[in-house]
């Protein structure tokens, strides 16, 4: 399906959920976003499935695996791939994040942070430049959570993004749960960050569920959206009005039911968000 926007709120799709999503006609989601790296196999079972998923419902990209910050070249053959698939299941845009994940001869399976200095800024903001050249479209930058600090940051991340945003010229995803795990792990403070966001930028909106170590919090994506971060979205739509929202949950996966239980917080929040309170079960401030 293609259509000149997409509104509302959404849901991140997931291979053990695309049997029901298809076979329920009763279900009525605007849009889900698709993890484009589970389904880049070359023809097979995967990529017929999402060609089906994509008549019915409509899609928008994310990846996490072009290493924007890396030192290595952009993999060309990656992007191909995602360019061609974007343009068969007719996906709206592609985003990915403002980290990096190793080099040519080292790759870690996580999603490692960038020093917030004007350096930094220059060298992503080229290479997304070079992604969205080769896509022939702007794509959109994700914030990461974070554990620690970088001695040598010349930046707020909130202005280290906005500076990216700015120099590439790209659209913006703004995590808000990545944003509350980092403010809690670095005691920072959140609205500083949401503040220096460029909201005319911000394409798409991320919820979902941290785990709480007791230490600091994991973004683990294995919980429902906890109550502070229900508070800083429904604040940050009250202010800026309804923008495409999703729920991501990857690990201990619930049933679509239960998914779209969560999904029905955020729509409702998007339509009125002054008079929508957090999920009942949401649990407590830092445990989700």
């Amino acid at each position: 399906m293609t259509s000149s926007s997409i509104m509302g709120a959404g849901i991140g799709l997931r291979i053990p959920h695309v049997q029901q999503l298809l076979a329920d006609e009763s279900i009525e989601i605007p849009w889900l976003e698709v993890l484009v790296d589970n389904w880049l196999v070359d023809g097979g079972l995967n990529q017929h499935l999402l060609k089906v998923v994509s008549e019915r419902f409509e899609l928008v990209f994310h990846s996490v695996g072009l290493s924007l910050g890396g030192p290595s070249p952009l993999d060309f053959n990656y992007l191909s791939q995602i360019k061609a698939l974007k343009e068969q299941c007719g996906a709206h845009w592609y985003s990915e994040h403002a980290s990096f994940s190793g080099n040519d001869d080292f790759k870690v399976a996580d999603l490692l942070p960038l020093p917030y200095t004007q350096e930094a800024v220059m060298h992503i903001s080229q290479r997304i430049k070079q992604a969205q050249d080769f896509l022939g479209e702007r794509i959109l930058l994700e914030n990461v959570s974070t554990y620690m600090s970088c001695r040598h940051n010349e930046l707020s991340e909130g202005e280290f993004i906005a500076a990216i945003a700015e120099e590439a010229d790209c659209y913006l995803l703004l995590d808000i749960n990545n944003a509350f795990v980092t403010s809690v792990n670095l005691n920072q403070s959140m609205q500083s960050f949401m503040d220096s966001i460029p909201v005319e930028r911000v394409k798409q909106i991320h919820l979902a569920g941290f785990h709480d170590k007791g230490d600091y919090l994991l973004d683990a994506h294995n919980h429902p959206v906890a109550p502070s971060v229900w508070a800083a979205f429904k604040s940050y739509i009250n202010k800026h009005g309804a923008i495409p929202s999703m729920i991501e949950w990857d690990n201990e996966l619930p049933t679509l039911e239960r998914l779209l239980q969560e999904r029905q917080i955020a729509a409702d929040i998007l339509r009125e968000p002054s008079l929508v309170g957090a999920s009942d079960d949401a649990g407590d401030e830092r445990c989700a």
